[in-house]
């Protein structure tokens, strides 16, 4: 079998892989934990800080070193849907840590460092499972314009950002004395992003607690505004694949029927009369086309008739 595959014969992803980054206090962590079914690997005590409403059905591994991060993918993570990193950046120190100690890093440490963030975001993806990470914002400066980039070290970001479907910049606003929260995927002058799953340029999150941190709604915004219609639109290119499939099939079938000029004649009258599906139709005539060649079957133009040749 071909390995080389047309659109309708790809296979579809099942998992979305993220990051979230933004400003201390903007409720990254929460938002985070709005996905299906999550464990949270916490290195950075950012639970402390989540509404314990929203913690429920939440796995927790409060990190306290490198071996509790590994360790926990050997368990059984069968319960979850979705593992979220909080923070990519406190998780690096971890490894820091795990691999010199209390001394800092020289140059010949960084490529074990390099390769044990590699090595586990590696394995985070090899799960199964949706996949968040969570970042501090950081600055950059490009000529006069500011930047608002992930806090993480080059290397290890680019590591990260090919694998992502999606890139979120979080931040608040003041408008009009009300704070609002908002998430962008797509890249701007002013922020990283990266959008897969083409959702909608700005989205508003939905406040969940009142002012005294009661909350007051589901937290569910990743599951229901960004893996729902994500998840949708695939499941729509699957049944389209399926339909694909299903009349390449039959028009493969009528082909094989085509045994002189009067089966062809049949065959060419009736082909629009399959129910096509993207490309089967250009599929239908190459079928047709080699047959005829085939069979040494020629469509005649003045008298518009299918001719055998001698």
């Amino acid at each position: 079998m071909s390995l080389i595959k047309k659109s309708t014969e790809l296979s579809l992803p099942t998992t979305v892989k993220m990051m979230i980054y933004g400003q201390a206090g903007t409720g990254k962590s929460t938002l985070a934990l709005s996905a299906p079914q999550p464990l949270l690997l916490d290195f950075d005590g950012g639970v402390s800080r989540v509404n314990t409403t929203h913690l429920d059905g939440v796995g927790i591994v409060q990190v306290t070193c490198w071996n509790d991060a590994l360790s926990v993918l050997k368990e059984d993570l069968s319960a979850f849907r979705t593992v979220v990193v909080d923070t990519a950046g406190k998780m690096m120190d971890f490894i820091i840590n795990h691999r010199c100690g209390t001394r800092q890093p020289s140059i010949r440490d960084w490529s074990g460092i390099n390769a044990e963030f590699n090595n586990f975001t590696r394995a985070l993806a090899s799960l199964g499972k949706n996949v968040i990470y969570i970042a501090h914002r950081d600055v950059m400066r490009d000529g006069d314009d500011t930047v608002y980039i992930p806090m993480l070290r080059a290397k290890n970001f680019s590591v990260i950002v090919t694998e992502l479907d999606l890139l979120g910049y979080m931040e608040t606003k003041l408008e009009n004395g009300r704070l609002t929260r908002t998430i962008t995927f797509d890249p701007t002058n002013r922020s990283e992003g990266k959008n897969a799953c083409n959702l909608p340029g700005i989205m508003d999150i939905p406040q969940i607690f009142d002012t005294s941190g009661n909350a007051t709604a589901k937290n569910d915004f990743i599951q229901t505004k960004v893996l729902a219609p994500y998840f949708s639109m695939l499941a729509m290119k699957k049944e389209q694949q399926q339909k694909y499939t299903e009349v390449v099939k039959e028009i493969t079938d009528a082909v094989e029927l085509i045994t002189d000029p009067t089966s062809a004649k049949s065959f060419a009258d009736s082909i629009d009369d399959f129910k096509h599906v993207g490309t089967s139709k250009a599929v239908a005539r190459q079928l047709f086309a080699k047959k005829l060649a085939a069979l040494n079957i020629k469509y005649n133009k003045s008298t518009k008739e299918y001719e055998q040749q001698a």
